[in-house]
């Protein structure tokens, strides 16, 4: 398996997504893995407390917990997920992240 991201040498390279990005103390770290017109494939790590606040995007994206809990509020009704779980944020719906406890997840947005 790759130790970083930078060592992959091609797309069939086997990941262990929750390894991808550290924690960094009081952050929000990002990786991203792919970028085509179809869409993002990204990897986050969130540092307990922290969070993004209430946005939007025009497309639908998917968040998968790896590791650790998030609160995510869509339309302001909050949900919270957890190692395992998986939720969709519907396009053009503002939504926000809250890490109840330090997690990562994979973001997929699909245009």
């Amino acid at each position: 398996m790759p130790e970083k991201l930078s060592d992959i040498k091609d797309l069939t390279s086997v990941l262990k997504l929750k390894d991808i990005v550290a924690y960094q103390e009081h952050s929000v770290v990002s990786r991203e893995l792919i970028r085509k017109p179809s869409g993002t494939l990204t990897v986050f790590a969130f540092d307990q407390g922290e969070g993004l606040s209430e946005h939007t995007a025009p497309f639908d994206a998917v968040v998968c917990i790896l590791e650790g809990e998030a609160q995510i509020s869509i339309d302001k009704k909050p949900h919270i997920v957890k190692e395992g779980e998986m939720l969709i944020m519907p396009a053009n719906k503002p939504h926000a992240l809250h890490a109840v406890t330090k997690f990562n997840m994979l973001l997929v947005m699909i245009k």
